[in-house]
């Protein structure tokens, strides 16, 4: 994720939904008017590469929370201690220099486990711990119950909810666990354990909410002699899946998305995979320097691909070329792969899986170009890390897919890390502080794919004179904001093309792009606004499908709105599903009489020389066939606010009399899905008669025809 770019950091570990909000200003520009008959040609004779179901991918990180509330069901924070029981708000350390944060990212925890009884009651022990550096020990009375406590937990009425608790004490000893979800006496449920021993024990729980509330309060408190330990302690509701959150499950699953990456991101750079297999409350809770956060390691390599299992998706695991080594990347390849008889699938098969799981996707680093990663290094460097651990990985598995970390100009500029490896703020192709281009010429054999990141503004640009970006100012129309992330499309593109021209090698071993971070800020939290945008940036790639062959949206949990308890697709996880289940795989050729306008800005860096879209204007048109050849999609898309025609023309096939119409164009660019509310978008489905001659689309609509080739 890159630290300077116009996106910042933070921004993006919030979704990035309340930045630019001044972009809203683009839609009271003038709308582009038709100053003649749009025509369109869709020749189904020439046909690209097939369009991969990668390219509908999504990314998880442990950025903060992301993915522990955001896909894991757990209720408890901290409930492995990382921080001690204090009355207080805990301190977290200090935020790194080198952290992909800043100090504004410095977060107070917002709930924690307090002391019940004195303060002095519960310490922090050392000496053994259960797990991490330290297991909570509670002195008891004979009178007074003392333990812990954690408030803030959501809970509904009727609902049951199951867990654990790891416990260790004097015989005498008698805790009680109890759930509270109100202030009377009735308003709690209480198991009492006894026989508690100088070992470690896990004890089941379960409740039933009697009401609900999103302040519900787990209380462990112990009366007796002596004292007892808690090494860790869970509580999830009853109808987990697998410990992943039903509701989200359900929701992501719909949208069949192809492929998952995973762990990070910047969070992977000091990521210790070990420590998130095996016994998931032995697990050591860590703080993760990259986001300032604390990582209780409970959604690890084995839930990660649980979770593809579950969303009947192919896993991509991103590998620590951070602080990492080649032998660490080596062992979880074998983890992940290898048969129950070497060391690291003995493993495996110990800890529950003894199948394995044949991950064929691997990223070797995230950013490695960033001097904001852990463990950053010069670019000759990083080629012989890559290379060692290249040569380790498919020494394990020889047939993995190798996903190099890349930046082609574009990044190094937006990132502002070309200036300080050469002096350049555009980089020249194939000089010191061109990765990509250095990558390709100097590692391409242990290359399968290039890694590219983008996050579109559509308030800032390059300004090439200045060297900087800059506001744009006055605000880009409605169309031309729609544009900005294919825009970015383009601009690898053509970078691409640059690169095919000067190194021969990567011609006669085309290496494809893998856009496995992307994202567009600006729309505001669950809006359409951003939707056509999104479906302009597939339609840039797939007109170039044989370079574009796996993308990984920034995040997954961007495609929903949720809450505590439930889930549905936003706008954004509407388009990506319809455009899965509606648009085709075998891209055909669209011709057209109205050319896209020239780019607004100058070309270089991540401005390209061509703006992206079909000779259609002010329209975008994509088409494809499906795998038999027999259906033809056509996407038509409306990035400006009137109605716009077109007048279409198939050759090389005859369609049938009767087709279909998906379509999302609701009445409000800013509107809105969200939980809880009546939606005020949707996809809709018409059954149509023949394709007609002209078509007219709504604004700012995105249109999927579908027609039976007999």
């Amino acid at each position: 994720m890159q630290r300077r770019s116009s996106i910042l950091a933070f921004g993006r570990f919030l979704g990035g939904f309340v930045l630019f909000l001044t972009a809203g200003l683009a839609v009271t520009a003038p709308a582009a008017a038709q100053a003649h008959e749009v025509q369109a040609t869709i020749d189904v004779t020439q046909t690209g590469a097939p369009i991969s179901k990668y390219m509908y991918g999504q990314f998880l990180e442990h950025g903060g929370d992301i993915v522990n509330n955001g896909v894991w069901s757990e209720l408890l924070v901290d409930r492995k201690f990382f921080y001690p029981v204090t009355s207080q708000a805990p301190v977290p350390p200090p935020v790194l220099s080198n952290a992909a944060g800043n100090p504004r990212m410095r977060r107070v925890p917002t709930r924690w486990w307090s002391p019940v009884g004195a303060a002095s009651v519960v310490t922090m022990d050392a000496h053994a711990p259960y797990t991490g550096e330290h297991s909570p020990l509670v002195q008891l009375d004979r009178h007074e119950p003392h333990g812990l406590q954690q408030s803030g937990i959501v809970v509904r009425r009727g609902k049951a909810y199951t867990g654990r608790v790891v416990l260790a004490g004097s015989a005498g000893a008698v805790v009680r666990v109890t759930l509270l979800w109100g202030q009377q006496a009735r308003d709690q449920q209480t198991i009492v354990l006894r026989g508690l021993g100088a070992t470690y024990r896990k004890y089941p729980l379960h409740f039933t909410a009697g009401a609900d509330t999103d302040d519900a309060r787990l209380e462990i408190t112990g009366t007796g002699a002596g004292s007892f330990h808690v090494g860790a302690v869970s509580l999830m509701p009853a109808d987990n899946v697998e410990g992943f959150r039903p509701e989200v499950v359900a929701a992501l699953k719909q949208m069949r998305f192809g492929v998952l990456r995973f762990p990070g991101g910047n969070f992977v750079s000091s990521y210790e995979w070990r420590d998130a297999v095996g016994d998931i409350d032995r697990r050591p809770p860590i703080f993760d320097p990259v986001w300032h956060a604390v990582q209780p390691n409970d959604v690890g390599t084995d839930e990660f691909l649980t979770l593809c299992r579950l969303l009947g998706v192919d896993p991509y695991i991103t590998v620590n070329a951070g602080f990492g080594d080649a032998w660490s990347a080596r062992e979880l390849v074998e983890y992940t792969n290898g048969a129950a008889t070497t060391p690291m699938g003995q493993w495996r098969a110990r800890n529950g899986h003894p199948a394995p799981y044949h991950v064929k996707l691997w990223g070797v680093g995230n950013e490695p170009w960033g001097d904001y990663q852990m463990g950053a290094m010069s670019l000759p460097q990083f080629e012989l890390k890559h290379t060692l651990f290249a040569k380790a990985m498919r020494k394990v598995d020889p047939s993995i897919k190798l996903i190099a970390g890349g930046a082609m100009p574009d990044v190094m500029e937006g990132a502002d890390q070309a200036r300080r490896i050469n002096g350049q703020y555009i980089p020249d192709y194939l000089s010191a502080a061109d990765w990509t281009g250095q990558m390709l010429l100097n590692c391409l054999d242990t290359i399968d794919m290039v890694s590219e990141h983008y996050y579109a503004s559509g308030t800032m640009h390059t300004d090439i004179k200045l060297q900087k970006k800059v506001p744009i100012v006055p605000p880009l129309s409605l169309i031309e904001w729609e544009r900005a992330p294919a825009v970015q499309v383009r601009a690898k593109y053509e970078h691409y093309q640059e690169y095919l021209k000067r190194i021969p090698a990567l011609r006669a071993k085309p290496v494809p792009i893998a856009i496995d971070e992307w994202a567009y800020f600006g729309g505001g939290p669950n809006s359409y606004k951003t939707v056509p945008a999104y479906a302009w940036a597939f339609h840039e790639m797939f007109r170039h499908s044989d370079v574009f062959q796996l993308g990984a949206f920034t995040f997954a949990t961007a495609m929903i709105s949720s809450n505590h308890t439930e889930a549905t697709l936003n706008p954004t996880g509407l388009l990506f599903k319809m455009y899965r289940d509606h648009f085709g795989t075998i891209p055909v050729a669209v011709r057209g009489n109205s050319p896209q306008p020239k780019p607004v800005f100058p070309a270089g860096g991540d401005q390209p020389a061509v703006n992206p879209g079909s000779d259609t204007y002010p329209v975008d048109v994509s088409a494809a066939l499906s795998d038999d050849h027999k259906t033809l999609s056509i996407a038509v898309l409306n990035p400006s606010e009137s109605p716009q025609s077109i007048r279409l023309a198939v050759q090389g096939a005859t369609l049938a009399s009767a087709g279909k119409l998906w379509r999302m164009a609701p009445n409000a660019i800013d509107a809105t899905v969200q939980v809880g509310k009546p939606p005020e978008v949707q996809v809709e489905e018409q059954t149509l008669g023949s394709l007609p001659e002209v078509l007219t689309v709504r604004p700012f609509s995105v249109n999927i025809y579908s027609y039976p080739i007999p």
